[in-house]
């Protein structure tokens, strides 16, 4: 198949959409061949890959298959690796672990302190009869703060976030940041009822929390291969996001309108821009793919700030090696396979990602017996690999991303 032709297939688009990309961007950033670049590029991984897994036979279900049978066999190795880790119990050797591979640590966050003023100002009435306490004040002197406030995504109604979140957040000034260290708690037994919910919905049992500079893991063990490496890599997936965001606070801290930036960015608002003019991108920080997958803005050029907070994340992982340790865990395979995809067949065209987060989630469904396979990691990450080759690297691109993040698109 003609190279373009096969890379538009595998982003599912036009040749003569990438084609025009690719006159207007050389023209303008002065790099030229770079889509034939990442077409090679990606040829040569997916060769070299399973090279290296010793896969000979290209169908696309035993492509699929060998990539499940990789998770499978590195979650046992990093299971087996965190016997060996600080901590009392799986949960607490994670977030050690995670706080020893991630390549970054500081960033601005709100101080703690009004995270007990909101609390005070708004007390939680499902909160205190969950604890059965008759204050705000009992509660805060029994738990530490920022794991009550974590406790409320689960304990009360998005009705009495939002509007708790108007309300306190409209207040906020540069002023009421401070830098320090990002933090990574597991939430205590006294959440677990609660807490079980929330992983029902959201099928993991990770969240953060951007402006306080915090991850939160439920210790909640789902017994099937596939979900603790996967929920793993997204603890460290969140380091990157939450110290995005940080640049991003510490970006909008000289602009009169900062409480409303703020705002904006916790809520997640994207601008709606469904075309874009010649040389420009969207900015789409979420997986749109996920909701509608005719969306249009998923047929227009774009990059994904989700995509480099995997790429760092996955790549903290992969890289990670053991010092002075006889248990082995070497994940190096998955380093810079976050963008890698390619067109196997078996009857029909697949579109298989050599990511490591789209193998885990397949290998879970597979698990479950539901036998879905996922692309849209690789997908949006094939995206964010062709922009940043044009705009010359990852600190580049994210240097564009901050200066434009409000704006929804960068112009070239």
């Amino acid at each position: 198949m003609e190279k373009l032709e096969h890379l538009a297939k595998i982003l599912g688009v036009e040749k003569t959409m990438l084609e025009k990309i690719d006159k207007v961007m050389t023209e303008r950033t002065g790099k030229s061949g770079v889509l034939e670049k990442v077409e090679l590029e990606n040829e040569k991984i997916m060769e070299d890959t399973l090279r290296a897994l010793n896969s000979n036979d290209r169908s696309a279900e035993h492509v699929k298959g060998v990539l499940r049978q990789t998770i499978l066999s590195h979650e046992k190795q990093f299971l087996a690796f965190l016997e060996i880790v600080e901590g009392k119990n799986i949960f607490e050797k994670s977030v050690f672990l995670a706080k020893k591979i991630a390549k970054v640590s500081r960033g601005f966050f709100l101080k703690k302190e009004y995270a007990k003023k909101i609390l005070r100002e708004r007390p939680s009435q499902k909160l205190l009869d969950y604890l059965k306490a008759s204050n705000i004040d009992e509660v805060l002197e029994k738990y530490d703060v920022i794991e009550i406030f974590s406790s409320l995504r689960f304990v009360e109604t998005d009705e009495w976030m939002h509007e708790t979140f108007e309300v306190a957040y409209s207040k906020f000034t540069p002023d009421n940041f401070e830098e320090r260290e990002i933090e990574v708690k597991v939430l205590g037994d006294v959440w677990l009822e609660v807490a079980k919910k929330f992983v029902a919905k959201k099928h993991h049992n990770v969240s953060h929390l951007k402006e306080f500079g915090v991850v939160f893991v439920n210790p909640i063990f789902e017994n099937i291969p596939g979900k603790f490496l996967r929920d793993f890599a997204l603890i460290l997936h969140y380091f990157y996001e939450i110290k995005f965001y940080s640049n991003l606070f510490e970006s909008y801290f000289d602009k009169p309108d900062f409480a409303e930036r703020l705002k904006s960015l916790l809520r997640g608002d994207v601008k709606d821009v469904f075309k874009v003019e010649d040389g420009e991108w969207l900015i789409i920080q979420r997986y749109l793919a996920k909701v509608d997958p005719n969306d249009t803005r998923l047929f227009l050029p774009r990059v994904n700030p989700e995509s480099l907070y995997w790429l760092r994340g996955e790549r903290d992982l992969a890289l990670f090696s053991p010092e002075d340790s006889d248990k082995k865990m070497d994940l190096k395979i998955w380093n810079n396979l976050d963008w890698v995809g390619g067109i196997f067949k078996d009857g029909i065209d697949q579109i298989v990602s050599f990511d490591l987060e789209d193998n885990a989630m397949s290998l879970v469904s597979f698990m479950e017996g539901k036998n879905e396979t996922f692309n849209y990691h690789q997908r949006e990450a094939m995206w964010t690999k062709i922009f940043s080759e044009y705009v010359g690297g990852e600190e580049e691109m994210e240097k564009l991303l901050v200066e434009n993040f409000d704006k929804g698109t960068i112009k070239f």
